[in-house]
């Protein structure tokens, strides 16, 4: 328990020392979206999250914010090769070549789909109806990495072209963006957005 006396969600405690975490958890996590822009940066930071930890990719939000424009999809999907060896350079990001190619080529295919369905944010609330699922899970252990939602939503982002979106990144990214409600039920935030 953080020191305001409010219980959290098991992964947000065991960083409670830190409190963009907790202020993470507290007022974004699990808090439904519908702002394409956000959306776009949730995706590039979920695919930069591969085999490391969320921690590790959230400290270095603000630093990714200023290395990509603000997360501005039209302009990150017109970077050419100097702004890949840029972002190459950048300390304050993950210089993982796959991921900066990916981030240029995802923000392409992001494009693509908000000229189909008029939005992002129209296009993947599709997938549950237009309402949050909410799940009731008593603690950590009971949360899945992946569902058949996720399953879905990966399959087509793929087929579209998007890289770093297997099933779990994209249940982590349906978490982060409210899609789908995974706070605890012993958590104070369960009962907000429940």
């Amino acid at each position: 328990m953080h020191n305001d006396n409010h219980c959290r969600c098991g992964w947000a405690e065991i960083h409670a020392a830190k409190p963009f975490y907790i202020d993470y958890h507290d007022t974004e996590w699990g808090v439904p979206v519908h702002d394409d822009r956000l959306f776009f940066e949730m995706l590039i930071l979920e695919g930069a999250q591969a085999g490391l930890s969320w921690l590790t990719i959230l400290a270095r939000r603000d630093t990714y914010r200023a290395a990509y424009d603000n997360f501005d999809v039209t302009k990150i999907a017109a970077y050419d090769d100097a702004k890949k060896e840029a972002l190459l350079a950048d300390p304050g990001i993950i210089r993982n070549k796959l991921k900066v190619a990916a981030s240029i080529q995802n923000a392409q295919t992001f494009i693509a789909i908000q000229n189909e369905f008029g939005s992002f944010d129209s296009y993947i609330w599709d997938f549950v109806g237009g309402t949050s699922v909410i799940n009731h899970w008593k603690t950590m252990s009971d949360v899945p990495v992946s569902t058949e939602l996720s399953d879905r939503i990966s399959k087509d982002l793929k087929k579209r072209g998007m890289k770093f979106v297997g099933t779990t990144i994209i249940y982590s990214f349906l978490q982060a963006t409210g899609i789908v409600m995974d706070h605890t039920t012993d958590c104070y935030r369960y009962a907000e957005l429940s």
